[in-house]
């Protein structure tokens, strides 16, 4: 399992606690041996004492088998320096405020990186009335197309799932909005100003 704590993870966290083996150990009801035995990589904590074992590390059971504590640093939950998620089994778009573990399809999703909008993924908005209209010319067939539109403000994220075989085109508020996003299922995230 690529994918399963290590030793080397549940020393660093434990020690960021300033917890001792034995202390470690006494919270999650197992011997200081065991935790020993974890940190120099000849055994594995069982698969049960995950969730106690991350309790006691005080992070996520996603965070501890990454090998991540995340800290959110966005404390004023500026909208705009949120991250955008896209599982690749499943399509699934997720929106964070800030930093995060994200899971879907037993998959840790890396943040999507967004890139500046080129001539093959331009975004284009217009004025009409209170509202930009957002449009990109691309091909919207079963196996490409654009995924989702979104527009993201300091404050707002406004989000419109799109579907293969419809127009790559949107809808959004005005308000305060700094970013236009469209995500290609072959490409990835692209940016413009609006």
């Amino acid at each position: 399992m690529n994918n399963y704590v290590t030793g080397a993870v549940i020393r660093r966290l434990r020690e960021g606690r300033q917890l001792t083996q034995e202390e470690l150990a006494e919270k999650i009801g197992v011997s200081g041996k065991a935790v020993s035995k974890w940190e120099t990589g000849r055994g594995f904590p069982d698969v049960s004492l995950l969730e106690p074992l991350a309790q006691a590390l005080r992070i996520s059971v996603i965070e501890l088998l990454s090998g991540e504590d995340i800290t959110n640093r966005n404390l004023s939950a500026d909208m705009a320096k949120g991250k955008f998620y896209v599982c690749p089994v499943c399509g699934n778009a997720i929106r964070s405020i800030g930093e995060a573990v994200v899971s879907c399809c037993g998959i840790t999703l890396p943040p999507c990186e967004a890139e500046e909008a080129g001539s093959e993924h331009a975004i284009r908005s217009e004025i009409v009335e209170d509202e930009y209209y957002v449009t990109v010319d691309h091909p919207m067939t079963k196996t490409h197309y654009i995924s989702f539109l979104a527009a993201v403000s300091d404050r707002t994220v406004q989000f419109v799932k799109l579907y293969p075989e419809e127009n790559a085109e949107a809808r959004f508020r005005i308000d305060r909005v700094t970013w236009l996003y469209a995500c290609c299922n072959r490409h990835g995230l692209f940016r413009a100003r609006p």
